[in-house]
């Protein structure tokens, strides 16, 4: 079935059912194209993969790296350079080619993992491959589901392994899954398919939390400042502490300050990062307001990863990109084969630039990821036995710029004061600096960080379980009003479903992706619902 450019896979997507135009995140159809066919000869390798694993061989982790990759670059506001995504399919293709030449045989393999097409072909190929080419709608959605859920997990596992966090059986899982879903399958063994892709996503998110604890150590509660110094500056945005901790070593000494921007402000709480006096605060807010921001800033940008948007004329000459991101008309900075990367192009123009504009001042405090929620496991446990705190409003996910997302803010400031936040992600920049106080000494927002450290608040959760010697963890005095925006959302309820958490409120809209049928059946029988207003939400929510 050949289609139109149809993109659905993020919460902005056109009104509430798809891209067909142009991408409301600014993705051309020609770039739509490319991502859909870079996904479809993944498949194909996939295919291949797994079947190799069948026949006894072990994939080299190169490979698993490439498929990963893959997913990650296809996420929402992360890569629009069609010439670099091009290049993917080309060398998956080569890849996949010189691995069907190590099988004992090649019969029954899908078309995707046969195809060997040339770039003058890719555009008439990619409107053959994408999401409407699954016309039952409901096989659609729970295959747009699972391939979401994909998406975010493969960008965490990309995070876990330039730490040298490896676990095969997650990349074996993502390939085996990523060649179920070439094939017929019923809504069944589908939705049990969504439900294992949570499970091993809850794997991926623990092997990224070992991954960057060990390499910077457990998060601590830290205040972080919001204002600017003197001195040129860069900013970093994105998620990535790998590269971050690669320009904190190249910039020191240099009289280049470094600022984080977005999600990447969870790097403050880290005790490995701290040594670096050049370190200097966080600047800004969440992704959709960079355009502004990156502006007033002044110095270069370097993007680690999405989400970056629609790029100005008057900062593109001092963005850069690197990993999984790509934008036309800026540089991308590779790493080497030793997984290195040279930043000096960037300090250089650094220090040719004024110091940024300041937007703000004051301090942010965060830093409550699970081991220091756990040391101070008897000062919350009072707190619940004692009644001055009545409940935990699990707070997560992502921000955007509709103006729906203001509800977030109105629930935060509506909320009665015996209770606390529990938040990470980027949704934490509609409340995080409101002065909601605190607790006995327990502030009412606790950040646990970045979107995958949604993990953090998924082992608080079991560990208040355990405490309260509770049967379900449904039975706990906390909620969750959650609000989405692209793939690592997906896969952060999705991991959450899988622990059997139940009644979690998503908004500002369930996703386009979701069929009627399937979201029926996540509301009969997870408890999903999305928000309505904020006085009758608390009502529902609160009590």
């Amino acid at each position: 079935m050949e289609n139109k450019m149809f993109c659905f896979q993020c919460q902005e997507t056109a009104n509430g059912t798809g891209c067909t135009q142009i991408g409301v995140c600014s993705k051309t159809p020609e770039v739509a194209g490319l991502q859909d066919l870079l996904i479809y000869v993944t498949k194909g390798l996939s295919a291949v993969t797994t079947r190799l694993r069948t026949e006894g061989q072990t994939i080299p982790k190169e490979i698993n790296h490439l498929v990963s990759l893959n997913l990650f670059i296809t996420i929402t506001n992360a890569n629009f350079d069609a010439e670099a995504i091009t290049k993917k399919i080309e060398e998956t293709i080569t890849v996949t080619k010189h691995l069907r030449g190590e099988l004992k045989s090649t019969a029954g393999l899908p078309e995707a993992a046969l195809y060997e097409g040339e770039r003058a072909d890719f555009a008439a190929k990619a409107k053959t491959v994408g999401v409407l080419a699954t016309t039952d709608e409901d096989i659609r959605s729970l295959k747009e589901l699972i391939t979401y859920g994909l998406k975010g997990m493969c960008a965490y596992l990309h995070h876990a392994n330039v730490l040298k966090g490896e676990d095969e059986t997650i990349d074996a899982f993502i390939q085996e899954t990523l060649a179920a879903l070439l094939e017929d399958k019923d809504a069944g063994t589908l939705t049990g398919l969504a439900l294992k892709t949570g499970e091993v996503g809850v794997k991926t998110m623990a092997l990224l939390d070992k991954a960057n604890t060990d390499a910077y150590g457990n998060p601590e509660i830290t205040e972080v400042d919001l204002g600017v110094r003197k001195n040129p500056g860069i900013l970093v945005s994105g998620h990535d502490l790998k590269d971050l901790e690669m320009l904190l070593e190249q910039t020191e000494g240099t009289g280049v300050d470094v600022y984080t921007h977005g999600e990447m402000l969870p790097a403050h709480y880290y005790p490995a990062f701290k040594k670096y006096k050049h370190f200097a605060g966080n600047y800004g807010n969440a992704w959709w307001q960079q355009q502004g921001e990156f502006e007033a800033f002044n110095g270069p940008i370097l993007m680690t990863t999405n989400c970056v948007v629609k790029v100005k004329d008057s900062y593109k000459n001092r963005l850069f990109t690197t990993s999984a991101v790509g934008y036309p008309g800026t540089v991308h900075i590779e790493a080497k084969a030793d997984g290195t990367k040279d930043f000096s192009q960037i300090i250089e123009l650094a220090k040719k630039c004024p110091a940024p504009k300041e937007l703000e001042s004051g301090k942010i405090v965060g830093g409550f990821a699970h081991n220091q929620v756990f040391a101070l496991a008897d000062k919350v446990v009072e707190a619940v036995k004692s009644g001055a705190i009545k409940k935990f409003i699990v707070m997560a996910g992502c921000d955007g710029r509709h103006k729906t997302r203001s509800y977030y803010e109105d629930f935060a400031k509506n909320l009665p004061k015996d209770t606390v936040i529990l938040t990470a992600g980027c949704a934490k920049y509609r409340y995080i600096k409101l002065p909601l106080g605190d607790i006995g000494g327990i502030p009412r927002v606790l950040d646990a960080g970045q979107c995958n450290d949604s993990y953090s608040l998924a082992l608080i959760a079991l560990k208040l379980k355990e405490i309260f010697n509770l049967a379900d963890v449904n039975e706990l005095p906390v909620v969750y009003n959650i609000a989405w925006y692209e793939q690592k959302a997906v896969i952060v309820l999705l991991a959450l479903l899988s622990l059997g958490v139940k009644n979690i409120h998503l908004g500002p809209t369930l996703p386009g992706f979701l069929s009627p049928n399937v979201a029926k059946v996540l509301v009969e029988n997870f408890g999903i619902g999305t928000i309505s207003t904020v006085e009758d939400d608390l009502k529902t929510m609160v009590g």
